[in-house]
């Protein structure tokens, strides 16, 4: 069963989407600062949008291990962006959730509703946690929806890198 599911994250994160550029898409801080998505993406480095709630038992349980990628990569070649949909009423457990786990990544608040998260891009939004995978161009990429490892994310980043270096070898 572990394999058919790790098996099934893989083919879910290299699952083609349609070129989606990033979204120009205002949200707040916890502390009510307005900030618009398109500020993380499409900068020189992948950004990974992890979308969370704070009672989502998946995304206690997954979510802190992207604090471990976003140092590795923070300097490099990738950040994480960290969206709850708690919406701006329950920004207090939103925060709570932020400081439980010492997410070390910028995180903004969206509002739950499908107008707002599907402006994300990928289809319609199922549940949390969701994530998103930009390039460094700002192209939307990839997105699996449940869990998914750091792992499986590097993974997909050096295999996209590979075969962009594999085309522009062959293009001379």
């Amino acid at each position: 069963m572990k394999t058919l599911t790790k098996t099934a994250i893989t083919l879910l994160l290299l699952l083609p989407l349609a070129s989606f550029a990033a979204p120009d898409l205002l949200l707040k801080t916890v502390d009510g600062e307005q900030q618009n998505v398109s500020e993380y993406i499409g900068k020189g480095k992948w950004t990974v949008v992890a979308i969370w709630a704070h009672d989502c038992h998946i995304c206690n349980d997954e979510i802190p291990a992207m604090t471990f990628f976003h140092d590795a990569h923070k300097d490099k070649d990738a950040i994480v962006l960290g969206v709850s949909i708690d919406g701006w009423n329950k920004r207090r457990e939103a925060r709570r959730f932020i400081e439980t786990h010492a997410l070390n990544f910028p995180n903004l608040i969206a509002e739950p509703r499908q107008d707002v998260i599907g402006k994300f891009g990928g289809g319609e939004f199922y549940g949390t946690p969701t994530f998103y995978v930009y390039s460094p161009e700002g192209e939307l990429l990839a997105r699996q929806i449940g869990p998914v490892s750091a792992e499986e994310i590097e993974k997909f980043m050096q295999s996209v890198d590979r075969a962009k270096r594999e085309k522009s070898d062959a293009n001379g």
